[in-house]
């Protein structure tokens, strides 16, 4: 069933904002965030790096806390004001949602929760500020990531997970869906004017299939491919380069080296007109994930960072994707 955006919500949502995940090695993963990929070391400790793209003014759009097992913490949206941090601790607690207020290191008031599927979320109204290097071209590296764009988490109940993002004030630019019914298997959501901040699709979850940063062309996706394969990281490169027939994205899939998968892309569109309806594409159609023919691989399919703690369940929709291995007969 199609949701209904509630355009007067209790807080107000402005965009995706930052990632936390645990690594096993920071060294290594620092090393990929900045030399593969492309990131900004905004600060090093001796148990957490930041990192942030090129014209970020934000401190941090990426933290990196070092543990005994990798985890996808917390994916992060910002809030308008210190009022609406407020507001949401209000609704949560109005609405039995489990939440917290935190101190967090180079962020202003901090909430975090879990939504009706488990998925682990926190909201800031703010940020330490620092330089925007969208200029500083000699700094551009790899893919050269501009700025956080977007995550997809797999969830085991689309349906929920939307309904309650809607209600927040998200609104719907695109979905998936099944023999020409609205049962809803795949939905992104965006509050910022483009295609997604927050996408949810069918699988067992909850868990973190990838974050994504936009890139300033699509040359920036080919050559953050050919750095990859000069550093040794070749055979993390998880899918494309290829075009989404959803959001009309160029992008380049990468995992790191604890397996969590970040997404370089460019090219989507604008979604701000109110009475703009979403496009619905058929689960059956393979060119809403790849305009250019090739499916993606099983692991791109059914592998992404569970959260800690968080028990994972089977999807309340049950589909067999056809995959790469499936297109080149490998069985």
């Amino acid at each position: 069933m199609l949701p209904t955006t509630n355009h007067n919500p209790a807080f107000n949502l402005t965009r995706a904002s930052h990632v936390s995940l645990s690594v096993t090695d920071l060294e290594r993963s620092r090393d990929f965030y900045r030399d593969v990929a492309g990131l900004v070391v905004t600060r090093e400790t001796d148990n957490a790096i930041y990192l942030r793209g090129l014209e970020e003014a934000s401190h941090h759009s990426l933290v990196l806390e070092l543990a005994k097992e990798a985890k996808a913490l917390y994916i992060g949206l910002r809030v308008r004001t210190d009022d609406d941090i407020t507001a949401a601790e209000k609704f949560f607690k109005e609405n039995n949602i489990e939440h917290r207020r935190v101190e967090k290191d180079y962020q202003g008031p901090t909430l975090q929760f879990r939504d009706p599927v488990g998925t682990w979320m926190e909201l800031t109204s703010s940020m330490d500020v620092v330089d925007r290097k969208m200029q500083q071209f000699n700094e551009f590296v790899a893919g050269a990531p501009q700025r956080l764009d977007h995550y997809q988490v797999v969830t085991y109940d689309v349906q929920t997970a939307t309904d309650f993002w809607t209600g927040l004030g998200m609104r719907m630019s695109e979905y998936t869906a099944k023999d020409g019914t609205d049962e809803l298997w795949g939905t992104w959501m965006e509050v910022k004017g483009n295609t997604h901040d927050l996408v949810f699709t069918n699988g067992r979850g909850p868990r973190l299939h990838h974050f994504a940063y936009a890139v300033p062309d699509g040359a920036s996706l080919i050559h953050a491919a050919d750095v990859a394969g000069a550093l040794g990281f070749g055979d993390e490169i998880d899918r494309g380069p290829g075009r989404h027939g959803i959001s009309n994205a160029l992008f380049l899939y990468l995992r790191d080296p604890d397996q969590h998968r970040i997404e370089l892309f460019n090219t989507h569109y604008q979604f701000i007109d109110l009475e703009t309806p979403p496009i619905r594409w058929d689960v059956s159609n393979p060119r809403r994930a790849q305009l250019w023919g090739m499916p993606a691989s099983r692991r791109w399919f059914f592998e992404a960072s569970e959260f800690p703690g968080e028990e994972v369940h089977e999807p309340l929709l049950q589909a067999n994707p056809d995959t790469l291995e499936d297109y080149l007969g490998i069985h």
